[in-house]
């Protein structure tokens, strides 16, 4: 057996699958093809993210983007606080302490030069100042070691330098005292001291908040105001015990006299506020600044070297400059108090936007975050609702369409309700896919629809084709009994083998259109029946060669179904193997059932379309005539389906000749006991089965004898076949003669054939009244579907005996009928 032409390019049907569903070819196509012919147009290049990937994008990013200004703002934020609170901290700190050893210092150095100039004073007071300014020096020397990286710039560096002048102190105290130091010395060295300490007042007078800034600017020059008058105050101070101020110290006090009254009059009276200009105007307008001021000007005035100053005018200056001093010094701790006020005010404000911003800036990142992933995961509900009515399309239509293919009706609305989406663009989608679905469904139900009228218009034909075909072997038979010219006789057999053969065709349209065939059995019949039955229907029926092991019998239900298939599996393994090489038939009982081998000895076929074969016989598909009319392997289909619905297992495997091995396998189920009104072979023939399908195969054309008994018909002692004769695959026993033909008598008798003598008794017609079959006598042989092989044999035996054949009309035999073709 071998597949040729189309059947070598594959099993698979158009418009079907191996699961048996029509119409799904595509889908299923599309399906596999996922990944490959879907994607295509981004193999350019192109990536695809999943869905969830992109969502995690869309929640992440923006969500990572806001925390981190959010944590950017609240760090700048917390930065800025933390060093607006050092810096207030550090003003808080440094300044008291400075400004006690700034104040300090100029006492000294004013004392310093009254002792210097007026060696014999008495050095009280010195010595008191000295004790004071230790204590101030005691108390700044610390801020040296403070922590200032938060600090005001500059400030380290000024505190510092200030320690490191302060710490020759000592040295110049003594050279003050042992009088190795001068005037001028010590009055440089004490500027020089009070001159680092107004640099620290002029780096915490610097910070991060501008208003804090300009207030402390305010309070740099209002220090400054103090050191121009303290410096003023040394100078004059070593000239009141001289009488008189040279040159040069009258140069310093008219620079000291006109940078203080810059610094008050320019720098800070502007800049104070009401409680601070009420307090400038009341110093300014006090007898003691006046006083100082037209001293001031006298001093001025007087110009040129030389200026001689009186005792008296030392005591107004005493009292004038040292009530000026006290008063500006109240006036700077007022504005002290101010700007630590607004220093600290400024801290609070920055602390209480510092948590509102991270307070709100977290409750507005929370609250993005939170929308960003409500809004993504209705979004992703979205997509996957689509995404899922999508799946549910791919799913349903093979659903549906399996159904349809198993006969049952569908409903479009049922199966896809129509939908109200919303009237975004994911409803719109939805309802593009719900009309999608719809008219998907509509149509296969429509192309079901259609398919089964076609089906139904096909069964139709082919059934009202069978009647014609039954008349015709009606008619046929009518011929056979009337006509006994062996020449005759052998066309009308082989018509009627040829209409046998297409009455099969015409089950096979049948069977693919989705109908049965008609032929029933009433009752169960011998294997061998039915494999002859087969037999019969297969154009080279001459070299199928049939062995049946047993008299295994076939169920009623079974016999119809299982001579198609097998006269099916015949006429392919005569097609596909070589002639004269026979085809063999083997039949067994086994554990299972019964086992049925027809082996041929043709080309085979490859492992592959083994494969493929088997798979058929397994899930027979449903199969589309129409788009299958120039397919060769419809009898493929046909056993694949009959074997399907009787439960049959049918294997194909290669042969030890090269050949092809079918198997078939008959379940127990369909394996009927043999009747009790059927008497065995081991008891004789008996005149009810005497002429039935029991006898045994005949070596290359048909059973061996199976009551020991052996024909002399050829050189062979067996039936001996010539080409072109009639059906000669069964034949009827012949009763052997008394005795030998009387050549006087004339030739010997022809057999005489019986209607339906070649089928058992269950599978008998009774036959008309007025025939001549039931006008036979009881003992006369049955007719077969090939007994035209015992007439050809009893002709041949008379002309060896020198005796002519009977004239036609003479011959009282009857021609065989159609149901000796199973």
């Amino acid at each position: 057996m071998r597949l040729t032409g189309d059947e070598e390019s594959g099993l698979r049907v158009s418009g079907t699958n191996r699961d048996g569903r029509r119409g799904t070819d595509s889908v299923r196509a599309v399906r596999r093809r996922r990944g490959t012919t879907d994607e295509q147009p981004w193999a350019a290049g192109e990536r695809r993210l999943p869905l969830r990937t992109v969502l995690l994008v869309l929640l992440l990013v923006p969500s990572a983007a806001l925390v981190s200004l959010w944590g950017l703002a609240t760090y700048e934020l917390g930065n800025e606080y933390r060093v607006q609170a050092a810096q207030l901290d550090l003003k808080t700190t440094v300044g008291p302490r400075n400004a006690a050893l700034f104040n300090a210092l100029q006492r000294e150095r004013r004392l310093t030069q009254e002792a210097l100039a007026s060696p014999r004073a008495s050095r009280a007071d010195l010595t008191r100042q000295r004790t004071v300014t230790d204590r101030a020096l005691a108390g700044f020397r610390p801020l040296a070691s403070a922590d200032t990286s938060d600090g005001q710039q500059g400030l380290a560096a000024a505190l510092s330098r200030t320690v490191r002048v302060a710490d020759r102190l000592a040295q110049e105290r003594r050279a003050v005292d042992t009088g190795t130091a001068d005037e001028d010395r010590a009055f440089t060295y004490y500027t020089e001291a009070i001159g680092a300490s107004t640099e620290v007042f002029a780096a915490i007078s610097r910070g991060a908040n501008g208003e804090v800034t300009g207030l402390s600017q305010v309070l740099f020059d209002l220090n400054g105001a103090v050191d121009m008058i303290g410096r003023e105050d040394a100078v004059l101070a070593r000239g009141w015990a001289s009488g008189r101020l040279s040159a040069e110290d009258y140069d310093l006090v008219t620079d000291a006299v006109g940078t203080h009254e810059y610094l008050l009059k320019s720098r800070v009276a502007p800049n104070l506020n009401a409680e601070e200009s009420r307090l400038y105007t009341a110093m300014t307008r006090s007898r003691e600044w006046q006083t100082r001021v037209e001293l001031e000007e006298w001093l001025q005035a007087a110009g040129g070297e030389g200026v001689a100053l009186s005792p008296a005018r030392a005591e107004q200056w005493r009292t004038a400059a040292d009530t000026s001093v006290a008063r500006l010094e109240e006036l700077i701790g007022a504005h002290s108090r101010i700007s630590n006020a607004a220093g600290a005010d400024a801290v609070r404000k920055l602390e209480l936007y510092l948590y509102s911003v991270a307070a709100l800036g977290l409750l507005a990142v929370l609250l993005v975050v939170l929308m960003t992933w409500r809004l993504t995961a209705v979004l992703r509900r979205r997509v996957l609702a689509v995404h899922g009515q999508a799946q549910d399309l791919e799913q349903r239509l093979p659903q549906v369409v399996t159904r349809l293919e198993q006969g049952e009706d569908v409903d479009v609305d049922a199966e896809v309700p129509e939908l109200s989406p919303a009237s975004d663009e994911f409803g719109e989608l939805s309802r593009a896919l719900n009309l999608a679905s719809r008219t998907a469904v509509h149509t296969a139900v429509r192309q079901a629809e259609q398919h089964r009228g076609f089906e139904r218009l096909l069964q139709r034909i082919a059934r009202r084709t069978q009647l014609l075909i039954g008349l015709q072997l009606k008619k046929l038979d009518e011929l056979e009994r009337r006509h006994e010219d062996p020449q005759v006789l052998e066309g009308l057999f082989d018509l009627d083998h040829l209409t046998a053969r297409l009455r099969r065709y015409e089950e096979n349209l049948v069977i693919l259109a989705g109908g049965q065939p008609r032929r029933r059995w009433r009752k169960p019949v011998p294997l061998l029946d039915v494999l002859r039955a087969a037999q019969g229907e297969v154009q080279d029926y001459r070299r199928i060669e049939i062995d049946v092991e047993g008299r295994p019998w076939i169920s009623e239900r079974a016999v119809g179904p299982l001579i198609h298939i097998l006269a099916e599996l015949m006429e392919n393994a005569t097609a596909f193997s070589k002639p004269p090489a026979p085809v063999e038939i083997k039949a067994a009982p086994v554990s299972r059932g019964v086992a049925v081998e027809i082996e041929d000895r043709g080309l085979g076929m490859e492992a592959e379309q083994y494969e493929a074969v088997n798979a058929l016989m397994q899930a027979p598909p449903q199969m589309d005539v129409v788009t299958r009319a120039d397919d060769v392997r419809l009898g493929l289909y046909v056993v694949a389906r009959l074997s399907a619905g009787l439960g049959l297992q049918v294997e194909l495997r290669p042969s030890a000749f090269g050949g092809t091995r079918v198997i078939v396998l008959v379940p127990q189920d369909l394996v009927a006991e043999r009747p009790r009104s059927v008497p065995d072979a081991a008891d004789g023939p008996s005149p009810d089965d005497a002429g039935a399908l029991h006898l045994p195969p005949r070596r290359h054309t048909g059973p061996r004898p199976v009551d020991g008994s052996r024909r002399a018909d050829g050189p062979d002692g067996l039936p001996v076949r010539s080409r072109g004769q009639a059906m000669a695959d069964v034949t009827a026993p012949v009763p052997a003669p008394a005795g030998p033909p009387d050549p006087q008598d004339g030739p010997a008798p022809l057999p005489r054939r019986t209607r339906q003598a070649s089928l058992v008794a269950e599978l008998r017609a009774p036959a008309p009244q007025d025939s001549p079959a039931a006008q036979a006598p009881p003992g006369a042989p049955a007719r077969s579907g090939a007994t035209i092989g015992a007439f050809q044999r009893q002709s041949r035996k008379n002309r060896a005996a020198g005796a002519r054949p009977s004239a036609p009309g003479t011959d009282q035999t009857e021609p065989p009928t159609r149901e000796d073709r199973g």
